[in-house]
């Protein structure tokens, strides 16, 4: 709890600076600086018309006065630079988490050990959603709000929720017991449900959305996979096994619903936080603790575990998912699929019975993917362990899986075993990509096309780490190239380089150094759809969000709708064509799907017409439906005669798609990167 750290107190030290020069410059606009001195400037006085005559602006700045006003402002900045001096010896967060653990402030210490943890993540918050602004090339505060509200509340309940299946703040905690660890039976999961229609009859079909589980038995030693398309409810499913579904979400759960023996309609998932381990869906915006090491360890810390055992617990779970060295890191400075690594690390750290992932894979790299994969088989057959993964890429898990259970039509339908676990063609082998790769590479080679992008000696260096290593890459007109590499390789760093250029390197596009131009020309030049897409949405449908990327590129109207429904397939025309365009264009951005938003995206980035598409992990979180979709949005824009740049995990991705890929690590491009290593 104890321990002395630089970064508060110097924050506090700019903040309480920062608080008297706004109360001086406050002073010196409303005519409070002309006290008793020297006169030290003697500015006009400016008299307000009415109805504000009785305000005086500017006015002579006297030494006494700015001393008057310094002074004025000297309490508030203590109070300022104290909190931040206490906050640098004492870590605050674990101070509230023990004061949740019980007596008459319980309830307040809970509030704030969230209130805490969202606070660091909202400046992170504002800096990503104004780098998303003016990637768009928005401009104004307003552009801001939308994106970060949202933002903030999506970050409180993450918190709220990890916390919740972490434990914190239980009174008490429940045991597991002998029986078959988890058993549903007749039970339907709903929201905006009749809930006496349901109890008299589980089959029918009730108000709301529904999903029927007639049976779904998971014995001890087995790994389980949860299956369906995005949206179709496998979320809601583990959120059901968790707990979360009816005592966080508002859910409704009705029928048979045992987890470790216990009734999961009437105990809570702090209580059965002991024996139940929880991986939610992108993981690193609930993360609650400053340190890796402070995550990991978070649940026995907040049950009031001794630290000597914390820190045995903690060292022995980050060995097993292989994240010993990021112990030490700063939980921000993680990567997407370090997040997942660490967040793997903290649900084991209390060695649980049951064991719940949510799309592991999907941030991961191959070898990461490999090691979960192992790691998760282990846990199930050798320690007997029950595991439930829900996760769109099936193949990769299916040597290690003992049965599927597929989301359709609101139901959870059990698979055949055998071969029929991994679908036919979901993912090649790794020969197979390999080869894929090198035919697309041929290609690319006799096609010849002209340098869109020249960059060269790109180095970018991110809190004292070399993230990008004088990296150097050709992008060709009419081509895809895809950036590999292992997670922190520095692939979005690169992508980021590109398009908005810094001192250090040269970016070219069409022979004009990108650095030079401005927002309007340079949006002409290099689009970039980042990793956190959902940022570029800011309107309150789809259509509005069209309207405004045409006005910011100043395209003529309708270019970007028109864009957006050829990608969806749905530009126009009368009958179906015309009611789904109708639907998408008046769908709030986040009602349409992960494949839909992510092609609006795109659309959005394209509205000036940049000769260079660039777009981190375009198959983040997307079923098999919605990566078709992005394919052939990517498809499209290549063959309007563009250069895209993709930087993926998903080989399978790169393969059917690129005409090269790239493979990077440790901030430097492998062979291949430049156009004369295509040709020669």
């Amino acid at each position: 709890m104890f321990r002395f750290r630089a970064a508060p107190l110097r924050h506090a030290a700019i903040l309480a600076i920062g608080f008297i020069v706004v109360r001086v410059l406050y002073r010196i606009l409303f005519h409070g600086v002309d006290g008793s001195g020297t006169v030290l400037v003697d500015l006009p006085v400016v008299r307000l018309p009415a109805p504000f005559a009785h305000v005086t602006m500017l006015g002579p700045i006297t030494s006494g006065g700015l001393w008057n006003s310094v002074e004025s402002a000297l309490p508030i900045a203590a109070v300022i630079f104290t909190f931040g001096a206490v906050n640098a010896c004492v870590d605050l967060s674990k101070l509230f988490a023990r004061g949740a653990r019980g007596g008459p402030l319980r309830g307040a210490a809970r509030t704030l050990v969230i209130a805490w943890a969202t606070v660091p993540a909202l400046g992170d918050a504002v800096r990503q959603v104004a780098l998303a602004r003016k990637l768009r090339g928005s401009r104004g505060a307003a552009a801001l709000l939308v994106p970060l509200l949202e933002r903030t509340v999506e970050r409180a309940v993450a918190i709220a929720a990890a916390m919740e299946v972490r434990g914190f703040g239980a009174q008490r905690s429940v045991d597991a017991g002998r029986a078959t660890p988890i058993e549903f039976r007749d039970v339907v999961l709903a929201y905006g449900a009749c809930a006496d229609a349901a109890d008299a009859d589980p089959g029918a079909p009730v108000e709301g959305w529904t999903l029927a589980v007639e049976e779904f038995v998971v014995p001890a030693g087995s790994l389980v996979l949860v299956s369906g398309p995005t949206g179709s409810g496998k979320s809601t499913m583990l959120h059901a096994l968790s707990g979360l579904h009816t005592h966080f979400d508002d859910g409704e759960l009705h029928g048979f619903a045992r987890v470790g023996g216990v009734d999961r309609r009437t105990v809570p998932p702090r209580e059965t936080a002991g024996f139940i381990g929880v991986v939610l869906q992108n993981p690193r915006i609930g993360f609650a603790s400053e340190t890796v090491a402070d995550e990991i360890g978070f649940a026995p810390t907040a049950r009031g575990v001794v630290a000597s055992i914390v820190a045995a617990r903690v060292a022995e779970a980050a060995a097993r998912v292989g994240v010993t060295a990021l112990l030490g890191r700063d939980i921000r400075a993680l990567s997407a699929g370090e997040a997942t690594l660490v967040a793997i690390a903290a649900a084991l750290v209390e060695r649980p019975r049951i064991l719940l992932v949510d799309e592991p894979l999907a941030d991961l790299d191959r070898e990461a993917r490999l090691r979960i994969r192992t790691l998760l088989g282990s846990l199930a057959h050798e320690h007997g362990v029950c595991v439930v993964v829900a996760e769109h890429r099936v193949g990769e898990l299916a040597a290690v899986a003992d049965a599927r259970f597929e989301l359709r039509d609101g139901r959870v339908v059990r698979v055949a075993t055998g071969a029929g676990l991994a679908p036919a063609g979901e993912d090649a082998s790794s020969d197979d990509r390999a080869a894929a790769t090198t035919g697309a590479a041929t290609r690319a080679a006799r096609s010849g096309g002209e340098a869109r992008l020249e960059a060269r000696g790109i180095h970018v260096v991110l809190g004292g780490r070399v993230a990008v290593d004088e990296a150097s890459i050709d992008l060709c007109a009419g081509e895809i190239v895809a950036l590999a590499g292992p997670n922190g390789a520095g692939k979005s760093t690169l992508l980021l380089a590109l398009a908005l250029p810094k001192a250090t390197g040269a970016v070219r596009v069409n022979g004009i150094d990108v650095a030079r131009l401005r927002r309007r020309a340079r949006r002409a030049a290099v689009a970039l759809v980042p990793e956190t897409s959902d940022d570029l949405l800011c309107a309150t449908s789809a259509e509005e969000e069209c309207r405004r990327a045409d006005r910011e590129a100043g395209a003529p109207s309708g270019t970007t709708r028109a864009r957006f429904l050829a990608f969806l397939g749905a530009d126009g025309g009368t009958g179906g064509g015309s009611a789904t365009a109708a639907r998408l264009l008046a769908s709030h951005p986040r009602d349409l799907s992960t494949g839909e938003r992510r092609c609006l995206a795109i659309a959005i980035q394209l509205a000036a017409d940049a000769s260079v598409l660039l777009i981190d992990e375009p198959t983040r979180g997307l079923d098999a439906r919605a990566r078709s979709l992005v394919a052939a949005a990517l498809r499209t824009a290549a063959g309007e005669g563009r250069a895209v740049a993709i930087a993926t995990h998903d080989h399978a991705f790169a393969s059917e798609l690129a005409e090269r890929t790239v493979e990077m690590r440790d901030g430097r491009l492998g062979a291949g990167a430049l156009r004369t290593a295509v040709h020669s």
